[in-house]
């Protein structure tokens, strides 16, 4: 099963420090869904380049485990940040194979053809397939970002916002079925999400961030209470429901 332990981990631009000491208690464990979640800027999308290794700073991050596919020396780490750059030149088909294809061979097989098909079915959106990407709308690319992410065969993902240009049935269905592939096939997936009610539903596991550092690590249950939102988010809130049918009522701001 692949881990990923942070210890002491920072991010630095230049002489800047938008992130200290984010340390996890324990290793998070493939097959769980972590919530990342705070205000804004309070470093989300720091933390996720720097995991991918795409931002620098002090302290370290640890993957450790087996990689899910067969054959590959290492786990893989896939991130997805807000706002990807979008070639319209190509197809959505071409721009998934090409996502896949990095850094490997430029032989395709009748299985990697599959695998795509496969994704566009579970996404639906087969019929995008042989559209120009220039042509589509922010949430369909939204969503051809997210086939060209799990088209990889990810043993993390790291989903940076992948919700936020997509109407609210895009939004179930989509973590739905990120939901179902974390937990069939092992992966840990990191993602970074503004609704907190979506938190709840989805999520195995909380970590807030605030003040540039990590403010708590743990189940929906025992992070998200009203005291969090109150120091976090300067809200007056109650959590309503039980178990998976907890949710947050936000009564105003203080």
């Amino acid at each position: 099963m692949v881990t990923l332990a942070l210890d002491e981990v920072g991010v630095a631009y230049g002489r800047n420090m938008v992130l200290r000491g984010i340390t996890t208690p324990a290793p998070l464990q493939g097959g769980e869904i972590v919530a990342v979640i705070g205000p804004n800027a309070a470093g989300k999308s720091s933390l996720f380049r720097r995991i991918a290794g795409l931002a620098s700073g002090p302290g370290s991050v640890t993957v450790g485990g087996d990689s899910l596919v067969a054959g590959r020396a290492q786990p893989r780490i896939c991130y997805l940040p807000q706002d990807t750059a979008v070639n319209a030149v190509l197809s959505v088909y071409e721009s998934i194979l090409l996502a896949f294809k990095q850094g490997g061979s430029w032989s395709v097989s009748d299985a990697e053809l599959a695998r795509i098909d496969h994704v566009l079915r579970a996404l639906d959106i087969e019929h995008l397939a042989f559209r120009g990407l220039g042509e589509l709308s922010g949430g369909q690319r939204q969503l051809v970002s997210i086939a060209q992410t799990l088209a990889r065969e990810p043993d993390i993902v790291l989903l940076d916002e992948p919700t936020s240009a997509l109407d609210l049935h895009r939004q179930f269905d989509v973590l739905t079925l990120m939901s179902r592939l974390t937990r069939e096939r092992g992966i840990l997936t990191l993602v970074s999400i503004h609704d907190l009610n979506q938190a709840l539903r989805f999520a195995d596991k909380v970590m807030v961030l605030a003040d540039s550092t990590l403010k708590a690590l743990g189940t929906p249950r025992e992070v998200v209470t009203s005291q969090l939102l109150a120091d976090v988010y300067r809200v007056s809130a109650r959590i309503e429901g039980q178990h998976a049918s907890t949710y947050v009522v936000v009564e105003g701001a203080l």
